[in-house]
């Protein structure tokens, strides 16, 4: 995969103020702002441009997820400042801008990204959308659909990049127990990890760790009854995703099962959700048909990348 250069300018100099972020080439540019910043992000007149913005905060139904409303405007900061006198969006704590950088976006350019990015949204199944509505993706001539495409899919690039995952497609798992290498003996160093098995208090569970996301995989067996000394978070993350029907009573009334692949923040996260005990998921998950954990396959991956 070819590298991207992105530029990121904190305007104050503080990590937690107002930023701009760009790709080199693109034509875009994002501007992330707090909402208490509102006021600093009016002095700003890019802000004041055609563009799509995004609302974003904790979701106080589901600590789990964060709550997105995307928008479109002729002018940006004067529907936020409508936005503010909401008693909707008091989830909101984040904002982001996306605007042209040469004021090409057209009112039916904006209001395409909005609906695509909606759509994108609802399928990577992230975030909470707070949209009540999906607007239909306006017609565009044949090349502007290009354009907007290729437009969208930097924005795409760059939200995770700031903070906003709510468009990343869910990894699917591909199975395989194989560190690569080529014919010229030069390592393939891939995001994908091997199938690991773990066996806890009767529960059984498979998962694959894909882009930095642990992975357990649809049909593994989590532990029904948890103990008391499980995390406050463990419980929290069992107890949101049995209200989601992803953990759902299998055969085995002392189980629940897995309804789809759910993604964890690490291997011990994971551990914990399944055991309904803390756990170390570094030595507990292993590959698979082999004794080795995902400690060792770590350390023998970072000693062959020290090694090349």
């Amino acid at each position: 995969m070819k590298g991207k250069t992105i530029r990121i300018f904190l305007v104050e100099g503080t990590p937690n103020s107002i930023l701009t972020a760009e790709i080199i080439n693109w034509t875009g540019k994002v501007i992330v702002a707090p909402r208490s910043q509102l006021p600093e992000l009016a002095t700003r007149m890019e802000a004041k441009r055609t563009g799509v913005y995004i609302l974003a905060g904790e979701d106080p139904d589901n600590p789990l997820r964060e709550k997105i409303y995307i928008g479109e405007s002729d002018n940006v900061f004067k529907r936020l400042t409508e936005h503010n006198k909401d008693e909707n969006k008091d989830f909101w704590t984040r904002t982001a801008l996306i605007i042209s950088k040469d004021e090409n976006l057209t009112k039916s350019h904006i209001r395409y990204l909005e609906s695509k990015l909606i759509r994108l949204a609802q399928q990577a199944r992230r975030g909470t959308i707070n949209n009540s509505t999906a607007p239909e993706i306006p017609p565009l001539p044949e090349s502007d659909t290009a354009d907007m495409d290729f437009f969208l899919s930097q924005v795409q690039m760059l939200l995770p990049v700031l903070g906003f995952s709510f468009t990343l497609a869910a990894p699917k798992p591909i199975f395989t127990n194989e560190f690569i290498d080529n014919d010229n003996d030069k390592i393939e160093f891939q995001t994908i990890s091997p199938v690991f098995y773990m066996k806890a208090s009767g529960a059984e569970a498979k998962a694959q760790e894909i882009d930095g996301e642990f992975i357990v995989l649809r049909g593994s067996t989590a532990r029904k009854e948890g103990v008391k000394s499980l995390s406050k978070r463990s419980w929290e993350i069992r107890q949101q995703l049995i209200k989601e029907g992803k953990l759902i009573n299998s055969q085995d009334e002392a189980y629940l099962v897995f309804q789809e692949d759910i993604s964890f923040t690490s291997p011990s996260a994971a551990a914990d959700t399944i055991s309904g005990a803390s756990y170390n998921g570094r030595t507990a998950w292993k590959i698979i048909d082999t004794n080795k954990t995902y400690k060792e396959w770590q350390e023998t991956a970072i000693e062959k990348a020290e090694n090349y």
